[in-house]
C-alpha cells in the first residue's frame, strides 16, 4: 500500500464519518421525540439524561474521527 492510497483512504474515511455524524445530529434534532420514545422502551431515561448521553457520544465520536482519521490525513498531506 502506497502512502497516497493510505492518505486517500483516511480522507474518505474522515468524510464518511463526518457524514454519519451529521446524519446522527440531524436525526437527533428532527426526530428527537421519536428517538426518545424508542430508547425508553429499552432503558429508563429522563429526557435530560437522554440528551446528555447523545451529545456526549457525538462528541466522543467526533474526537475519535479527528484523532484517527483527520490528524493522520493532515500529517500525510504535510509530509508527502
Amino acid at each position: 500500500m502506497t502512502v497516497e492510497i493510505f492518505r486517500n483512504a483516511l480522507g474518505w474515511s474522515a468524510l464518511i464519518n463526518y457524514g454519519i455524524l451529521m446524519i446522527w445530529f440531524l436525526f437527533f434534532i428532527v426526530a428527537h421525540d421519536w428517538m426518545y420514545r424508542y430508547h425508553t422502551k429499552f432503558f429508563t431515561l429522563s429526557v435530560e439524561k437522554f440528551d446528555v448521553t447523545h451529545y456526549a457520544c457525538m462528541a466522543f465520536f467526533k474526537l475519535i474521527v479527528i484523532a484517527f482519521n483527520l490528524v493522520p490525513y493532515l500529517a500525510l498531506r504535510i509530509v508527502a
